[in-house]
Formats: structure tokens, sequence, C-alpha cells
């Protein structure tokens, strides 16, 4: 027999906590790197319910100094192409460009993808919030050549928008125009003499119904046709030409200006919202699906309804079908009913946090029918849903639970006491657990106290925790059996079907990252 006193078998330790998160409990630091992914994906650059809109943008420009300039560009990319959102890339191209101007240049189109990324860049540069109040030759010759490279019809969209302008940019850039038509357009979007005649057949057409020269409404935004006087013909005009996107955040309007009292074209904007393939297109957001069929009128038609809960399934498709258990854990705690990204005067969206949690949660059990559903804020709570149902209507049941305290060792815990089985367990949650309960934490956090010991009856199952706002600690530290993701898109439930199948056990989310290519 071998020397006990040298080949004991030891039990894992548990790390002591080395951080406090904002709500005062015990917590453990992200890495740089993790830190400044959070922030990226989940980071809209307003006030949360425990930091306001300057401390996000100071932790932001603090960690983007710790990250190397390649980290930074890749992370930036990421954010738009991948988590799809606004802000924060344009913050996080706005201080590459102080850093590296070879990867800015590799990464400047990826990122402003479109005239408001555009925008969002030059101000957050001439604001000086990142150092500089200038553009500097490279990042102008970078506008220059995005405007060159666009069409004029493209140009002409993208004038929507002021906080620049476009012709603001266009002042900033000085850009040259290659034909007669493009000089005409940049005349006229600065309110400088130009060439009439020469104008771009979008911006005639668009001036022409100004003038009630016609009464065509013509292929332009929406939001420039929203001011002017137009009569049930000409909305049916705009809903048959309107994306997706368009379409969904104007349901009431389209009955409002009776598009859907034809019954052809309502039928064809029902096909569009429930088309896979315009979903994908649109990148939308499952939780946009949530928020249009919560807001439509009692009168929107039962098909147009029916199409937004026919786009769901599609907008859920990257919710991964685990073989085995599945445990889902939605926070529905006080914190959790805060705007998910954050609030801002006269911008603020009515999707709280909860309802994003409780959408993750429905989706899992569509796709995972007999995973099973614990909701929680110091205790769990009880809520009988079953996969049979909708996913927005299980979101909705789960939202609307009671509010309390936050301590994410509680589902764990109940789990043990049951002796639960299970192969994936996943938290979706702002992270701020500060209750520790009797005997459990230690020097550790309670969720990974509580997570060894239902270790010890499921050795092979995995730990997700998706976090929905921006911060810098989480309750279980990152390892082969735990993976920290934050975000509210789609891309989340790729990460973790990745997760599930064995893809990501030792290069976890920062890595993800790491492997994107500049």
């Amino acid at each position: 027999m071998v020397n006990l006193s040298l080949f004991w078998t030891r039990k894992r330790a548990i790390a002591d906590a080395d951080d406090i998160n904002e709500a005062g409990g015990r917590a453990y630091a992200m890495s740089d790197q993790h830190a400044l992914a959070q922030y990226a994906a989940t980071g809209c650059l307003s006030r949360t319910f425990y930091a306001t809109d300057k401390d996000q943008l100071d932790k932001v420009r603090e960690l983007a100094a710790k990250v190397d300039a390649a980290f930074l560009a890749k992370t930036a990319v990421y954010a738009r192409e991948q988590g799809f959102m606004k802000d924060m890339p344009a913050l996080l191209l706005a201080e590459l460009a102080s850093r590296d101007g070879v990867l800015l240049e590799r990464v400047f189109d990826r990122v402003c993808d479109n005239g408001k990324m555009l925008r969002n860049f030059v101000q957050i540069v001439r604001s000086g919030a990142t150092g500089r109040r200038s553009l500097g030759s490279r990042p102008k010759r970078l506008v220059q050549r995005w405007l060159d490279q666009r069409s004029d019809a493209q140009i002409f969209a993208a004038s929507v928008g002021n906080d620049p302008s476009l012709a603001d940019v266009l002042k900033m850039v000085h850009p040259k125009p290659a034909t007669a038509s493009r000089r005409a357009l940049y005349g006229y979007l600065l309110g400088r003499p130009y060439d009439v005649a020469a104008l771009p057949a979008c911006a005639q057409a668009y001036e022409d119904l100004k003038a009630g020269r016609t009464a065509e409404v013509p292929d332009v935004p929406f939001q420039m046709l929203t001011s002017l006087t137009l009569d049930s013909k000409g909305w049916r005009s705009i809903a048959a030409r309107g994306g997706w996107q368009m379409i969904r955040m104007n349901l009431n309007t389209f009955l409002r200006h009776g598009v859907f009292d034809d019954i052809a074209l309502t039928k064809k904007i029902a096909a569009k919202l429930a088309s896979p393939t315009e979903v994908r297109k649109a990148k939308v957001f499952p939780y946009q699906l949530m928020v249009a069929h919560a807001q439509a009128e009692r009168e929107v038609p039962r098909m147009i309804k029916e199409a937004l809960h026919d786009a769901m399934e599609a907008a859920i498709e990257n919710v991964p079908e685990v073989e085995g258990k599945v445990y889902v854990m939605p926070d529905v705690s006080g914190s959790m009913h805060s705007p998910v990204t954050g609030a801002r005067p006269g911008q603020t969206t009515a999707v709280r946090c909860v309802d994003v949690a409780a959408l993750v949660a429905a989706a899992f059990l569509r796709k995972n029918r007999h995973a099973e559903v614990l909701p929680f804020h110091t205790k769990v709570l009880d809520c009988p849903i079953t996969a049979r149902d909708s996913v927005l209507t299980n979101a909705q049941r789960l939202a609307s639970l009671p509010s309390g305290g936050t301590d994410c060792s509680a589902p764990l815990r109940e789990l043990v006491r049951r002796k639960a089985k299970g192969d994936l367990f996943v938290f979706v949650s702002d992270n701020e657990s500060w209750i520790n309960p009797a005997g459990y934490g230690g020097r550790g956090t309670a969720v990974m106290q509580a997570w060894e010991t239902l270790k010890k009856t499921n050795p092979k199952a995995r730990l997700v925790c998706i976090d929905l706002q921006p911060n810098r600690t989480v309750q279980a530290q990152d390892r082969e059996d735990i993976l920290n993701v934050g975000g509210f898109s789609d891309n989340v439930f790729e990460l973790v079907a990745a997760f599930a199948r064995g893809g990501l056990a030792g290069q976890h989310w920062a890595r993800v990252i790491e492997a994107i290519t500049v």
C-alpha cells in the first residue's frame, strides 16, 4: 500500500475571492482582457443600476490602455460584428486611433459598417473623450475612403441623423467628389449651391415628393418620410419596401395609417417578419422581438403577431441542444429590473435585464424540452412553465416573478439539496451576488463552493455564467468546466453551444476574441 501521508487524495481548493463586486459581495477579478470583453459586449455607455455612464467610460479607457493594440482592435470588431453593439465599438476604435494606425486601418471598415457607426466614431474622437479633439491625418483619410466607397444612394441614406450630421463630417474631412452627381449631392447636403440636374435620382425623387410634384414615395430611409404628409397608399408603399427592422419597429404606425387594411400586403409583411433569412440578415436580438410583440396594439392583425412568434424561433436557432440534462437559472433580483442597455435621457429601453434573462431561459427550454428552469433571487422561486408554450409566453411569465436580493448560489444549493444530476448549468444574471449564506463561501464565493459540491455527483458537468451588465468581477472563476461570457446578442448562444460540446475547453471567451483575424 502506498504511503497515504504522501499520496492522500486532496480536495481541489477553492480560490480565495480577490475582489468585491459593485453590490459589496465577494467576487473574483476578471483579467484585463476578459473585463474589456465584458464591457464591450454589454456596455452601452449609459447609467446602469450600479454605475454611471462616466464610470463605464473611465473603466473602458483604463482597460483599453492595459491590453495590447491587437486585442483592442479585435475586441472592437467582436463588439460590432458579433455583439452588434453601437457606441462601444466606436469608442474602442477611437482608442485604437491613438495607439496603432496600421491596425486602425485594417479594422476601420469592419467597425464603421454604416453611416451611424461612422458618425459615432467621429463624434467620440472630436469630443476629446479619448485624448484628442481632431481626427488626424490617417483617420481623416479613412473617413474619406469610407465616403468614396459608397454609392450616391448609400451616402444619401447615411445623411439621416445628427450630432454630428453627415454634413458635419463632410466639413471636417473635405472629400473630393469623383463624379458630377457626387459633387451635387455634397453641395445639397452641405446647403451650398449645386447642379440640380446632376443631383442623384434618390435625392431628386425625395425633393419632388416634398414639393408635391409627385405622390410616389421614393426608396429613401423611413426617417426621412415620417415628417411628410402621406396618404394610406404612400404608407403602404413604405411598408412594402421596408426592411425587417423598420417593419418590426413601426407596426403600430402602420396600423394607424391603414397599411393592414390591405390583406395581401399584410400577408407579405407577415412573411417577411417570419422569414429566417430576413431575421438573420437583420441581425435581430431575440429581445427585440419580445418588445415588438409586447408593444403591438391589440388591433395589429393576428397573422403579424404570429409572425413575431415564428421570427423568435428563427432568432434562437443558435441556442444549443445539449445531450443530457440542462438547468437554466435566470436571476430575477431587484437590480435585474434595470434597463438592459442602461438609462439615458430620452433613449432608455423598455427592456430590462430580467426580461432578457427570462427570454434566454425560455429559449433554452424551447430547444431542450427536458430542461429545468430555476428562477432565483435570495431563493429559488416556483414558476410552472412548459416547453410546449412559446418562448415569448414563457419569458413573460418568468419576468413577472417577484424580486428580492441576490444570492447566485441559491439555485446551485437547491440542486445540491435535490441531489440533482445534470450536464449543463446556465446562469443568466448581472453577476452582482452579495449574500453569502451560512456555511458557504469561506474565503471564496458561495457560488464556487456550491458548484464544487454539485460537481461531486456531476463530475462532467459544465457551468456557464452569462452576464448581462458591464462589470469587472465574476462569481465563478474561468476554468475548463466554467465559462464566463457577457452580452445579450444571440452570439452568446453560439459560445455556450461550443462550450457545451467541449469546443472552448481551455480557450475561453477572451481567446475567442483573440482568434479573430484583423
